[in-house]
């Protein structure tokens, strides 16, 4: 965990990340990460990405994400006809739910390699 995250009880939008992350480590997601794009960029404070392992299981995710966070509702879903890589867009925090060969093509982790990451520890080991 990078110790430029912020943590504090104050930071809503680490707090609705993390409960995302949660909420996708739920529903085995793997690989899930926070990037911390404050210092990098306006649009948005943190990414929350994680893969499902076929199409069915990222629609399952989001559809989790969506159900269990109400009231809150994202602002925008992006990517749900096809289902290799759904964006939800909860403005401040904005989620990619991949399958493993969009994550891997899209490499969004390099592509925002200077934001500090935290890995959420998800079964994948087990």
């Amino acid at each position: 965990m990078s110790d430029s995250l912020n943590t504090s009880a104050n930071n809503q939008a680490y707090t609705l990340a993390h409960q995302i992350a949660e909420v996708a480590a739920d529903k085995k997601a793997r690989d899930i990460v926070i990037l911390d794009l404050r210092p990098l960029t306006a649009i948005t404070d943190y990414f929350v990405i994680c893969t499902g392992e076929v199409d069915q299981h990222v629609r399952a995710i989001v559809n989790e994400i969506d159900e269990r966070l109400r009231p809150e509702k994202p602002w925008h879903i992006e990517g749900l006809q096809h289902l290799s890589w759904v964006l939800m867009d909860y403005v401040n925090v904005v989620v990619h739910v991949f399958n493993p060969e969009a994550r891997e093509y899209f490499n969004l982790e390099k592509l925002w390699a200077d934001a500090a990451i935290e890995k959420i520890a998800d079964d994948s080991a087990a």
